[in-house]
């Protein structure tokens, strides 16, 4: 009996279980996320003779003021947050991977540049700042995916920077300069493969704030519009309605929200175990 369990932590080490519960997330978000897009219109159309109906069978999240199917609407409202907050985190990782490589490996006025900026946008109050960015932009889909895009890059900015200015100092780096490499041979050839695990860590954990900040300015009515089904859309109409007893129209929307938000984090955090190579021995 003992060798079998032996045997049994040889085969399910922390590793693998790591694996396995990030392959069950990731399964959980893409499948929201395609369900969403390739959803029919018809599944969260209006029909308001069946206006606010509990949760039941038909409708497990039931219905809202108009009729509609708060469960359809849910998971297509996430997975049209999701699409905003991935593409405006993709975009600001990018910004971020080239200042922060560039404040590394070129120093001088450009590192104090890109650290003046880093310091300007951290100081400012990060919702006031979405807000006022979205706002300039004409506000709907392409604000808020601007101003998501415009403020998530500082934090991992500094964290590119750590890395580079780690990696700058390694003898092979110093080697490739001796060896007549340009500044941005080395970035491409040496600089870049080093930093890119932390950079893809902290690309995953930027979805699940560029998600939760999406959702919030849409939920103050500077972001998505009305008529677009997303969860900030979701719960502020829900707002108008949950002192009448109406708590499935804030409740469901906000658990799915979360659940969602919580799965990056951990993907991310887990990611992070898998890269660190004293994990393979546990």
């Amino acid at each position: 009996m003992e060798k079998k369990n032996i045997k049994l932590k040889e085969v399910i080490n922390r590793r693998t279980l790591v694996t396995i519960f990030v392959a069950l997330a990731l399964v959980y978000l893409v499948g929201i996320f395609l369900w969403g897009i390739f959803m029919d219109p018809s599944a969260y159309a209006v029909h308001y003779e069946n206006k606010f109906i509990s949760p039941c069978a038909e409708h497990p999240f039931g219905t809202d003021f108009m009729g509609r199917d708060m469960f359809a609407r849910s998971i297509k409202g996430l997975s049209n947050s999701l699409i905003v907050g991935v593409l405006a985190a993709v975009v600001s990782s990018i910004v971020a991977l080239i200042l922060g490589i560039a404040s590394a490996v070129f120093g001088g006025w450009v590192d104090r540049f890109v650290n003046w900026c880093v310091d300007l946008c951290m100081g400012l109050p990060h919702i006031v700042l979405l807000i006022l960015i979205s706002f300039m932009v004409g506000k709907g889909t392409k604000g808020v995916t601007i101003a998501v895009a415009l403020t998530h890059w500082p934090a991992l900015t500094r964290i590119v920077r750590a890395e580079v200015m780690q990696v700058r100092s390694s003898q092979y780096v110093q080697a490739a300069y001796k060896m007549g490499r340009s500044r941005l041979q080395v970035a491409v050839t040496h600089i870049i493969p080093h930093v890119l695990p932390a950079y893809l860590i902290g690309l995953i954990l930027l979805f699940p704030h560029a998600i939760m900040h999406e959702a919030s300015i849409t939920f103050l009515g500077f972001g998505l519009p009305a008529e677009m089904p997303a969860i900030g859309v979701i719960l502020s109409e829900a707002m108008k309605h949950i002192t009448t007893g109406k708590w499935w129209l804030a409740v469901y929307p906000g658990l799915m929200l979360l659940v969602a938000v919580i799965l990056f984090d951990v993907i991310g955090e887990n990611l992070k175990k898998l890269w660190n190579p004293d994990s393979g021995n546990e």
